[in-house]
């Protein structure tokens, strides 16, 4: 990645007073927080607050992350927090978790036609998991972060990231199992 790309560049430049740059970072993070908010949250308008959410408080407190490549994650982080006081909010307000499943499918890779039945499987399925496990799940096996950068972005220990990527993955496969049958 070129100097003038990095995100440790453009932090500094941000804090220098160059706040347009912020758009930068934003652009660079944007549609992988969405996708990660949108399947975290099930709905496009919260999935979309959430990440609004996310960029403006990173902005307010950009003195704040810690180290020069430390953005991705830190950011990370916010919309974990901010993903988790919505789904709260939701709950408290509806009762019920709302899922929109055009904007799941937008969110998703070009699919092939012969996937789209099982796409729509997985989908069903992690909304049935809990928030905890589908966290970890995604984090780690749709995101692609490692155990060190998952406790700093949800502050849960390791061991207990791997035991709820564990229960996930295994409820993951009754749920599957019971679609195939069915």
């Amino acid at each position: 990645m070129k100097e003038e790309h990095d995100d440790g560049v453009l932090l500094r430049r941000v804090l220098a007073g160059e706040t347009r740059v912020y758009a930068q970072l934003v652009d660079r993070y944007r549609g992988r927080l969405g996708r990660y908010a949108l399947r975290m949250l099930g709905n496009r308008d919260d999935a979309e607050d959430a990440l609004q959410d996310s960029f403006i408080r990173a902005y307010r407190s950009l003195a704040r992350c810690e180290g020069p490549h430390g953005f991705g994650p830190w950011i990370f982080g916010i919309l974990v927090n901010r993903c988790r006081t919505h789904a709260a909010k939701r709950a408290r307000t509806q009762g019920i978790m709302v899922r929109d499943d055009v904007a799941l499918a937008a969110a998703s890779v070009a699919p092939s036609e012969s996937r789209d039945g099982l796409r729509d499987a997985i989908a069903r399925a992690l909304e049935q998991l809990p928030v905890e496990q589908r966290e970890a799940f995604l984090l780690k096996h749709v995101e692609d972060l490692t155990y060190e950068v998952m406790e700093r972005v949800t502050g849960v220990r390791p061991a207990t990231l791997r035991m709820r990527v564990f229960r996930a993955r295994d409820e993951l496969r009754k749920l599957l199992a019971e679609t195939v049958r069915d």
